[in-house]
């Protein structure tokens, strides 16, 4: 089977180095001065900020979707066919996207503009952590800070490719940019008012490094910063030592990776005399439903803030900065 999805893959970048695009220049389209292109993006919070970025003057089409697993994911031959007939792609990058980031690699040496949109971020930002030795953790859009750069390069990169509309890009930038630094506004309100003894973010995997290095709460991960690491029974161990140290009220599940060893946490604390609470889903490497409010960015974010806020002694609204949040009861 892999080596028929690696035929197919050859087939198509076969194809595209034969000059059967749209255009005999697949580093530009020929629609692209007129504004009406196709942007392909890897994961829906890049794919959400393209969107805010490009406005009306580009179709944005999102590969992984909602609850998938960006580090686990096997590109399929539509995916393939979407990169081939894109204009434009952009991706995270700081190999989040894992088994894609070789077709990504493959379709960018034949021309097409590929874009990562942590290419902004200074190397002094960001985290290396000593289980992810040699590589960056790819999570940066956890600290709204970090993202706000991501958004920058997708300006900076649409206007070098569209410059006929670079005014309108860089102002659709500026604009959400705005927006980004209210909602980290509430996020370090928010997290400030969890009692300082339990600012401990217990969660499935490290995707919420940057987060508790922004916000100033203790993170802590069963599994390593990629999903593709099982946790070790050595770890939920010490995890366990650690909540009945801190008397954590709350643990967390993520809605892309599997809750048994955050299962397996509550049980083995039960056993050493501490009850322990699923203080609610977190969305970590993927967003909520498309066309949801959790669904953008911006309430991914806001669903995180206030889930992790109320859920470890802290005071945000029920329903989020702007009210749009829905309520979901956790089992």
């Amino acid at each position: 089977m892999k080596q028929f999805r690696f035929f197919l893959i050859l087939i198509a970048l076969m194809i595209l180095s034969n000059g059967c695009g749209k255009s005999g220049n697949p580093g530009k389209s020929e629609f692209s001065e007129a504004g009406e292109y196709k942007i392909v993006t890897t994961v829906a919070m890049v794919g959400d900020i393209v969107k805010h970025v490009a406005g009306d003057k580009a179709e944005v089409i999102n590969i992984i979707g909602e609850g998938v697993d960006p580090h686990l994911y096997k590109p399929t031959r539509g995916d393939v066919a979407k990169f081939l007939d894109a204009d434009i792609i952009f991706y995270s990058g700081l190999s989040l996207e894992g088994k894609m980031a070789d077709i990504l690699i493959k379709v960018a040496a034949e021309g097409k503009p590929v874009y990562a949109v942590t290419e902004l971020i200074d190397e002094q930002y960001l985290l290396e952590p000593p289980e992810f030795s040699g590589h960056y953790d790819p999570h940066v859009w956890m600290d709204v800070r970090g993202w706000i750069r991501a958004v920058e390069a997708v300006a900076t990169s649409l206007t070098e490719f569209n410059p006929k509309n670079s005014s309108y890009y860089l102002k659709n930038a500026d604009t959400y940019i705005k927006q980004l630094n209210t909602l980290n506004d509430y996020a370090v309100t928010s997290i400030a008012s969890i009692p300082e003894s339990g600012r401990v973010l217990v969660t499935a995997h490290d995707a919420f490094n940057y987060f508790g290095r922004a916000y100033g709460i203790d993170v802590m991960g069963i599994q390593g910063i990629s999903t593709e690491s099982e946790a070790g029974l050595r770890d939920i161990n010490n995890l366990i030592d650690l909540i009945v140290t801190r008397d954590v009220k709350a643990v967390f599940v993520e809605t892309s990776v599997a809750s048994k060893n955050v299962k397996a946490l509550i049980e083995g604390a039960a056993e050493k005399g501490k009850i322990i609470k699923i203080g609610g889903t977190l969305y970590s490497d993927a967003m909520g439903e498309a066309g949801s409010y959790e669904g953008t960015y911006i309430g991914m974010i806001d669903h995180n803030v206030t889930t992790i806020t109320n859920a470890l002694g802290g005071f945000a609204p029920e329903k989020g900065m702007h009210g749009k949040l829905i309520l979901k009861s956790n089992h």
